[in-house]
C-alpha cells in the first residue's frame, strides 16, 4: 500500500489544485449583473428558427416606466451578435479582464440603461445565440432580415402590459447602418396596415459609424487616409484604383464580387498602414471584444442569461456572413430618406474610424433626396461638451442630427462611455445640442446641470 499512497496523494493534490486554478478563471455572473429578463422569441414555428434577447430596464427612469423609452440594440457584422455591445460597449456591465486570464464583469457608468430600457437582439438568427433551423434559413437580403425582427420585436413588447405604448429607438452600428434603416422602414410601413393599438411606437433611429450607402462610402477611404497622413500619392492611387473596381462590379450588378474587392481594399489600406485597427487609427492594440466571446463561453453564463447552452457561440459568424454576402454593397440609403421624413434619425461616428467614419458617412448624407437636405447642410455645426469638456460637435435641422464623437473609434460607447450616453440621452429627450428650438453658433453643454 505504501508506493500507492507515495503515488498517489500527491496525484490528487495535483489535480485539487488543477480544479482550483481551472475554477478560479472560470467567469461568474453576480446577481446584480442579472438582465430583468431574457431568452428566445420565435420567428419561425414551422422550424423553430428563434432570436435571442436580453433586456435591462432602466435602472433611474425620470418618467413611469409605461413611458419611459425603450431602446433597442443591433450589431453589426453581418453576422456579429448584440452581446459585444451589451458586455463590450453600452450594457450596465462591462467583461473586464486584469490578466488575461481570469474574467469578471464591472459596473459600466456609461450605459445606455441609466434612464432607458435596452434590449440587445442577436440578429440575424444564426447570429450569437440566435437559432437558425438551417444555414438556407438564414436572411440573404434586408427584408427577410426585417421580417424576422419584425416578429422578435412585435413579440417582446407583447410579452408585457408594461411595454405596449413605451416609445422605441432602434439604434446600432457598422453592418447595422443596413439593419436600423430597414427596420425602421419595416415597421412604419407595417404600421400603415395595423390598427393603432398594434402599431410599433417607434420615434427615432440612431446609426453609429454605419454602412449605409456602401458605394458612395467605400470611395472616400483613399482621400481620408491620404489627408490623414497615413498613406503617400501613390498609394492614393492605389487605393483609387482598387475602389473603382468595387463601383464598376457594383454597376455590373456582380454584388458578390463587389462585397469581395471591398474587402481587397481595406486589406490594402490595411497592409499599407500598419495600423492596430482600422477601427481606430490612434490604437497601438486591437480592440479587445475577444473577452466577451471567452465570457459567454461558460456554461454557467449561459444558464444566468437564458442561452441555450448546446450553442457554441462566436462573435461573428462567418455562416451568417456569408449569406448575406450579396447584399453587402446594396444601398438602403433610400430607407433613411423615407425615415428622416417621420422620425428622427441620429447619425453618429468616432472621429478616428478609417472604415465607416466621419468622412464616408458625410459622403453620402450629401447626396440625399430630402426636401430638407440643403437647410441640413448649412446649418451650424454646434460644438458639444459633456461637463465642460469638448466632447465632439452636432449638426442638426428638422428630424436629421449628426454627431462627431472626438477621441473615439468604430466602439464609440467602448471608447467614450460617458459621452455616448450623454448623446444618447440627449436626442431622446430633445435636449442640448439636440433640442429642437436651438439656433445659431454656440456650444452647449449637454450635463452643465449634473
Amino acid at each position: 500500500m505504501k508506493p500507492f499512497l507515495t503515488t498517489t496523494v500527491p496525484l490528487l493534490l495535483l489535480l485539487c489544485l488543477l480544479h482550483y486554478s481551472s475554477a478560479s478563471t472560470q467567469p461568474t455572473f453576480p446577481s446584480e449583473a442579472l438582465p430583468t429578463k431574457s431568452g428566445y422569441i420565435t420567428v419561425n414555428p414551422k422550424t423553430n428558427s428563434a432570436i435571442f434577447y436580453i433586456f435591462y430596464e432602466a435602472q433611474n427612469p425620470t418618467s413611469p416606466l409605461a413611458q419611459t423609452p425603450l431602446l433597442i440594440w443591433l450589431q453589426g457584422g453581418p453576422g456579429c451578435s448584440s452581446m459585444t455591445g451589451n458586455f463590450f460597449e453600452l450594457g450596465p456591465y462591462w467583461v473586464v479582464s486584469s490578466d488575461g486570464e481570469s474574467i469578471s464583469l464591472e459596473p459600466n457608468s456609461g450605459s445606455w440603461n441609466r434612464i432607458f430600457g435596452l434590449v440587445f437582439i442577436d440578429n440575424p438568427i444564426g447570429t450569437g445565440f440566435s437559432i437558425a433551423s438551417s444555414p438556407e434559413e438564414i436572411p440573404r437580403n434586408q427584408l427577410s432580415v426585417s421580417r424576422h425582427l419584425f416578429a422578435a420585436i412585435t413579440g417582446f413588447i407583447g410579452s408585457d402590459p408594461l411595454f405596449k405604448d413605451r416609445p422605441i429607438y432602434i439604434t446600432g452600428e457598422s453592418y447595422a447602418g443596413k439593419y436600423v434603416p430597414s427596420i425602421g422602414y419595416y415597421i412604419l410601413k407595417q404600421n400603415l396596415k395595423l390598427p393603432v393599438e398594434k402599431q410599433v411606437k417607434l420615434k427615432g433611429v440612431a446609426i453609429g459609424n454605419g454602412l449605409t450607402d456602401p458605394v458612395t462610402q467605400v470611395k472616400t477611404h483613399a482621400l481620408n487616409a491620404y489627408f490623414s497622413g497615413l498613406v503617400n500619392e501613390r498609394q492614393k492611387g492605389e487605393l483609387e484604383k482598387a475602389q473603382r473596381k468595387v463601383v464598376d462590379l457594383v454597376k455590373m450588378g456582380n454584388w458578390s464580387g463587389a462585397t469581395d474587392a471591398r474587402f481587397t481594399v481595406m486589406d490594402l489600406l490595411q497592409n499599407m498602414t500598419g495600423l492596430a485597427t482600422l477601427y481606430d487609427y490612434t490604437k497601438k492594440m486591437p480592440y479587445q471584444s475577444s473577452l466577451v466571446t471567452k465570457f459567454l463561453s461558460s456554461a454557467e453564463v449561459k444558464r444566468a442569461i437564458g442561452a441555450n447552452e448546446s450553442i457554441v457561440f462566436e462573435e461573428c459568424s462567418d455562416t451568417v456572413g456569408y449569406a448575406l454576402n450579396d447584399d453587402v454593397m446594396k444601398s438602403v440609403k433610400y430607407m433613411v430618406e423615407f425615415l428622416v421624413r417621420n422620425i428622427k434619425v441620429l447619425l453618429y461616428q468616432g472621429h478616428f474610424d478609417l472604415r465607416d467614419g466621419v468622412v464616408a458617412t458625410e459622403a453620402w448624407v450629401k447626396t440625399m433626396k430630402w426636401e430638407e437636405i440643403e437647410r441640413f447642410l448649412m446649418a451650424e455645426r454646434r460644438i458639444w461638451k459633456v461637463r465642460g469638456v469638448l466632447a465632439g460637435y452636432v449638426q442638426k435641422w428638422a428630424n436629421l442630427s449628426h454627431a462627431v464623437v472626438l477621441g473615439a473609434g468604430h466602439f464609440v460607447p467602448t471608447d467614450q462611455p460617458l459621452n455616448s450616453q450623454a448623446m444618447i440621452e440627449d436626442w431622446v429627450l430633445d435636449q442640448g445640442v439636440f433640442a429642437s428650438e436651438l439656433e445659431g453658433n454656440f456650444s452647449s453643454d449637454s450635463r452643465e446641470s449634473l
